[in-house]
């Protein structure tokens, strides 16, 4: 399974309008995007083809030449403020065009790879709250800030033009804060805590049945259909971890075994074993994938008892939950639920 994933990593790659945005953001600091690109053999007309890609690690050089050309480590901030949804193709136009956040956010989590296959976003519903979190699924070196900050703020400042309305109760970040970061709390009025066990943004439910403000049904249709045959050219359609990931979930409280995933995905679990391990994982991580975000979601929420999230999660008593959770983020839950639970809205 090492070597899946090493080979997974080694082929990541990003749509080249990102390096086109890059250019863009940099020329506030007079950099032209000859000097960005210089001795990378890139070309502003060839990035510009639909579906055009670049290796992650081109993108990444360009992040670390763009940071060191303005001498601003804080591009992400900017590049998330200059985020416009129309720059993500028909998956942009899809998500625009979506009756209602939920749909819009569903959209993204699902079509992501045809923008690039190096993050990954999910979509949680639970106890109340709801959070989209954004998965790193390579090393990112020195772009790891400009990757992950460009989509905090760009999904938020987004949310906001789509609905009309700002959303976000928190955004929390999983590396150490930077020290230029001070100088942008403002942007999020102070929401945006660092040293967090998930990339995540994080919003009242109620939120996602928020109708758009741009909602079109026949441009929506036209879009998600776009989006549906540029991710059977990347192969991605028949990709068994998304399809597991998708089918985790029951009704109500707990998630599904081996045995049922694979029942409801009409393979036998031998088969769903080796499908998972030629795309570099297996269902023992999937599920405590899902099992730590919904636990970090439904935490937030004052509601339920951390006995009672043990419950939701499926674990047969609190021992083994305060166990897990421990291993995942160094802190018990209830340690987590009091030094990190949720601010008020306002």
């Amino acid at each position: 399974m090492g070597q899946a994933l090493q080979f997974h990593q080694e082929t990541r790659s990003v749509a080249a309008a990102q390096a086109l945005s890059l250019a863009e953001l940099v020329a506030r600091w007079g950099v032209s995007q000859d000097q960005l690109f210089a001795g990378l053999g890139l070309d502003a007309a060839a990035l510009s083809e639909p579906g055009r890609r670049l290796p992650l690690a081109l993108f990444v050089e360009l992040a670390r030449r763009a940071k060191a050309l303005t001498g601003e480590p804080g591009l992400g901030f900017y590049l998330g403020l200059s985020m416009r949804v129309s720059a993500y193709g028909y998956l942009g136009f899809a998500a625009m065009a979506s009756p209602t956040l939920r749909e819009a956010l569903e959209l993204a989590a699902r079509f992501a790879p045809t923008h690039t296959d190096a993050i990954a976003l999910r979509l949680h519903e639970s106890g109340g709250r709801a959070s989209i979190v954004i998965e790193v699924l390579a090393p990112l070196g020195e772009a790891a800030d400009v990757v992950v900050l460009s989509l905090l703020v760009g999904l938020h400042e987004i949310g906001a033009a789509l609905t009309g309305q700002r959303i976000v109760d928190s955004a929390d970040v999983a590396f150490p804060e930077p020290p230029y970061a001070a100088r942008f709390q403002h942007l999020t009025d102070g929401r945006m805590r660092f040293g967090q066990p998930a990339h995540q943004l994080v919003f009242d439910a109620a939120a996602l049945d928020l109708p758009l403000v741009l909602a079109d049904a026949a441009a929506h249709r036209l879009a998600r259909a776009q989006c549906e045959r540029e991710l059977d050219a990347l192969g991605y359609d028949g990709h068994a971890t998304a399809r597991v990931r998708a089918s985790l979930p029951r009704q109500g409280k707990g998630f599904h075994s081996l045995p049922e995933a694979a029942a409801l995905l009409s393979m036998s679990p031998r088969t769903l074993k080796r499908r998972l391990a030629e795309e570099g994982t297996d269902f023992s991580t999937l599920l405590e994938e899902q099992r730590r975000e919904r636990a970090l979601l439904l935490l937030r929420s004052r509601d339920l008892s951390v006995a009672e999230v043990a419950e939701d999660l499926g674990y047969s008593d609190l021992a083994n939950f305060t166990r897990a959770f421990r291993r995942w983020t160094g802190a018990t839950p209830t340690a987590f639920r009091r030094a990190g639970g949720p601010r008020p809205a306002g």
